[in-house]
């Protein structure tokens, strides 16, 4: 026997009759919504024929003062008939249920069957017969969706952009009666890196108890423990001024390239065909990914994944001309990317041309590590010039933009030490400023007062404070405590290159570009008590082996990677 001496065979009979019922009432909600966001019609008249006959279920739901009423309004929209059968399904309870007989019940099911049959009927039909508007509508919602339940673990804020850094108040004075542009001295937290290691915590614990619950289609095994899913804390710098050259720079240049020998071989009347605007040519997307020190061209993989999955009429190239060649000078490498660059460039270009008319082009980058500091190198290269208006979204993986100075580990500090001194890594050289014993002749410095991060539209910077291997401020192109508290004339030149890099990302221009710096949060638990953990390795590789955070960041701003 069961609840109130109802068999438990009873029992599953009339839970399945309520099942029935949940099934047919979400079956026919959905049908309504799709019809809806599509502006397509549906005729359902004959299907509010059939529930209207059905005289066992009214006489159910009238003797709990609730019928269903489904009324074909229009176009045969159904109103109000959703909202009283799921009214009615709250009072189903199994006593009142269980007052019918197993005839009864077995009535109720065949013809809630009969209903369900049916309207799957009407259901593939009207897909087969708007699929394409279907799947858009489809593929809009999930994104929607994905990143309201995304958001869970993002927290987003908004600053301003400092004009510049100053590191005492006695050169705060100085600027100021040199440069009136220089509105006030940006103070630090007393700890950035640990700021937003707490506050990431403290999230990571208010969302404890939360839990999922949707109809959407998906995969939860991308969860897992809520408990160890990064946390990614979003900050949008404001006021950031967009600037690019003239869009006819590419076509004053093409045809001048000197590219050791690569085959380009476009006129200028065959240029300004291709890049002719007109309504129907196409957009030629290119995403170019970087791998970093001793890495492999498939190292950021997962992020390709996801930025196809956003634009999968995207062209990408994992660059392959440094693997194995990270140990050299950054010049070098930057050029064997530049050329890998324009002849992908090139090959697409000739493709696109022989298809249709070429009306644009959108050349976006993802580095890791060095792999940044390769890009930036590229971009600075004489052969890239032509392309340089048609630099789109730059992403940033754990880029040591600003170098090795003010590192705090001390562990990789001395692995940096021993590949300059035993191995004579030259590209370690020029990380930590001792390729040239004048700092004003370093490379780096000489990089940042290159004109490289202007040319993007969208800049965005990935970081994690529990990273290691690049210093937090490097990664996020910012001072720190250190660096500001530091007078002599390595702190002053440091601060010139950060603000060097600062105002490129700030260059005055009519257009406004995105501008953000991303932190990721790993769950520390997750990786273990191990050498990479201890001198910080984990997290930067977490970076390549994990696309959560690349999933949350993206498909929350999908207009950055379109």
């Amino acid at each position: 026997m069961g609840f109130g001496g109802v068999t438990s065979l009873d029992m599953k009979n009339v839970l399945l009759v309520k099942a029935l019922l949940t099934s047919r009432d979400i079956l026919l909600e959905e049908l309504q919504k799709t019809s809806k966001a599509i502006n397509e019609s549906l005729d359902i008249s004959e299907f509010v024929s059939i529930m209207s006959n059905t005289k066992l279920l009214n006489f159910v739901l009238r003797a709990n003062q609730f019928a269903i009423n489904v009324e074909v309004v229009g176009q045969g929209k159904p109103q109000n008939g959703l909202k009283a059968g799921n009214e009615a399904l709250d009072f189903l309870d199994v006593e009142k249920l269980h007052s019918l007989s197993q005839n009864e019940l077995l009535d109720c099911f065949h013809s809630l069957g009969d209903q369900l049959l049916y309207l799957w009927k009407i259901f593939l039909k009207f897909h087969r017969d708007n699929k394409t508007k279907i799947l858009g509508f489809l593929c809009d919602s999930w994104a929607k969706d994905r990143k309201a339940e995304w958001s869970i673990w993002m927290l987003y804020s908004k600053v301003e952009m400092p004009h510049h850094y100053i590191n005492s108040k006695s050169e705060e004075s100085s600027h100021r009666g040199v440069h009136r542009r220089v509105s006030s001295l940006w103070k630090l937290p007393d700890d950035p890196l640990q700021t937003a290691t707490t506050r990431a915590e403290l999230h990571r614990r208010s969302i404890e108890q939360m839990r999922i619950n949707n109809r959407s289609v998906q995969d939860m095994q991308i969860f897992g423990d809520l408990l160890h899913t990064p946390i990614v804390i979003v900050e949008h710098v404001m006021n950031v001024p967009r600037h690019c050259p003239s869009a006819n720079s590419l076509l004053k240049h093409i045809g001048s390239i000197d590219s050791d020998g690569l085959p380009i071989g476009l006129s200028s009347d065959t240029i300004g065909k291709k890049f002719a605007p007109q309504s129907n040519a196409r957009v030629l997307k290119i995403v170019v990914f970087v791998h970093g020190f001793q890495g492999h061209h498939l190292d950021l993989r997962l992020v390709r994944n996801q930025w196809l999955l956003i634009d999968p009429k995207v062209d990408f190239l994992m660059s392959e001309a440094n693997e194995d060649k990270t140990f050299g000078d950054f010049r070098e490498m930057g050029h064997r990317l530049a050329k890998e660059v324009i002849a992908f460039l090139k090959s697409k270009m000739d493709k696109a041309s022989r298809y249709g008319s070429l009306g644009d082009i959108r050349l976006s980058f993802v580095g890791h590590s060095i792999g940044n500091l390769i890009i930036r190198t590229a971009i600075a290269d004489s052969i890239m010039e032509p392309f340089l208006c048609h630099l789109y979204t730059y992403v940033s993986v754990s880029g040591p933009h600003l170098g090795y100075l003010y590192s705090s580990n001390s562990l990789f500090n001395s692995g940096l030490w021993f590949l300059k001194k035993l191995k004579g890594t030259q590209c370690i050289h020029q990380l930590t400023f001792t390729d040239d014993p004048d700092f004003q002749n370093t490379f780096l410095y000489k990089l940042c007062k290159q004109k490289t991060l202007e040319h993007f539209r969208n800049i965005i910077l990935l970081s994690s404070p529990q990273d290691g291997y690049v210093p937090y401020h490097s990664a996020r192109i910012e001072s720190c405590q250190a660096a500001s508290r530091d007078t002599s004339k390595k702190g002053k030149l440091f601060l010139e290159m950060l603000n060097a890099c600062l105002d490129q990302i700030r260059a005055n221009s009519m257009q406004r570009g995105v501008f953000m710096r991303c932190d990721v949060n790993f769950d520390a638990s997750t990786q273990g008590k191990n050498l990479d953990s201890i001198i910080g390795r984990a997290a930067h590789i977490e970076f390549l082996d994990s696309d959560i955070f690349a999933r949350f960041i993206m498909w929350s701003f999908p207009d950055l990677f379109r």
